[in-house]
């Protein structure tokens, strides 16, 4: 199997935990995490409309009367796993957030393989898909109980029944990109063109998300997005959404050619590792936070596990 391509799969998981630090930086300057999550999301559907259109995809969209209804609602995911991620990041920490929504992305996958659902091939249950299932609860269970002896100082406080539901918030964001895949897999049959799906589900994620904020900012229950502020934000604050728009281009390329297992297996673990180094570094103006004992076990659990799910 081509290393390059193996690398590439890697690294674009890495951009997904990137993807979530810097646009914590974008949510900072926007003042409202909804706000935030339109501009990043309306700038990868840019990225990806000039891509199709560059390369003569863009035509496609004329099929678009012919696909079912429901192979056009894959975008409705990316709205909730970007929203979580600014506001689940600086509360557990890069490593349990990612581990989070790992934890949600490595179930979903399982009850759309072994169901069969949404006409993906259906498998049974083995040995090492059920000790792999296993070995990610276990890792994830291990952060979140290490999360208090590795929060940094003036980290906000997460308990109780507030902590129970950001807990929650993470596994069901991860758990909506499975879903996503296989829905945004039944619009690329009908389209034929993989640049034009994701950037029509990009589209569509875009327009929920300005729904979702014009409604909250009506109702009062979010501030007013601050444009000004976007002059002084660090210039890696806009890199969210090419990163977005990276990780869905890669995929849909990278799939064809190494198998949904491997993709989703390196994707996977350069997310974790990424996530990782973010914490204990505390890079993009993230506090730091250390690597304890416990937070590497749930870490080499929730690799072992990830790899054993999509690999076994």
């Amino acid at each position: 199997m081509n290393a390059a391509l193996l690398a590439a799969a890697l690294l674009i998981g890495c951009l997904l935990a990137v993807q979530a630090s810097v646009n914590l930086q974008l949510n900072k300057a926007v003042g409202t995490p909804y706000g935030a999550s339109t501009i990043q999301l309306a700038v990868a559907t840019g990225l990806l409309v000039v891509l199709a259109a560059a390369t003569g995809m863009l035509g496609a969209l004329g099929k678009l009367p012919d696909v079912e209804w429901w192979h056009l609602l894959g975008g409705l995911a990316s709205p909730l796993y970007i929203t979580s991620g600014i506001l689940l990041f600086p509360r557990l920490g890069a490593l349990a957030a990612v581990g989070l929504f790992v934890t949600g992305q490595m179930f979903a996958s399982l009850v759309l393989d072994l169901g069969g659902l949404f006409g993906l091939e259906k498998r049974s249950l083995s040995p090492g898909i059920a000790l792999g299932a296993l070995a990610v609860l276990v890792g994830i269970i291990v952060i979140i109980t290490g999360q208090k002896a590795s929060a940094p100082p003036g980290a906000p406080k997460t308990s109780g029944a507030g902590r129970t539901g950001w807990i929650t918030l993470g596994l069901v964001a991860g758990g909506v990109l499975p879903v996503q895949g296989a829905v945004n897999a039944k619009l690329r049959d009908g389209l034929d063109a993989p640049l034009t799906v994701a950037a029509f589900s990009f589209a569509v994620a875009t327009l929920t998300i300005a729904v979702v904020l014009l409604v909250l900012r009506t109702t009062g229950k979010t501030p007013e997005p601050q444009l000004a502020p976007l002059k002084t934000m660090p210039w890696w604050g806009w890199l969210g959404g090419a990163c977005a728009a990276g990780y869905v281009t890669g995929t849909f390329l990278l799939i064809p050619e190494i198998g949904a297992a491997v993709t989703v297996a390196l994707t996977v673990t350069g997310q974790q590792l990424t996530s990782a180094l973010i914490d204990h570094r505390g890079l993009f103006r993230l506090p730091a936070r250390l690597m304890t004992a416990p937070r590497v076990s749930g870490l080499g659990l929730l690799l072992a596990g990830s790899l054993a799910i999509q690999l076994v």
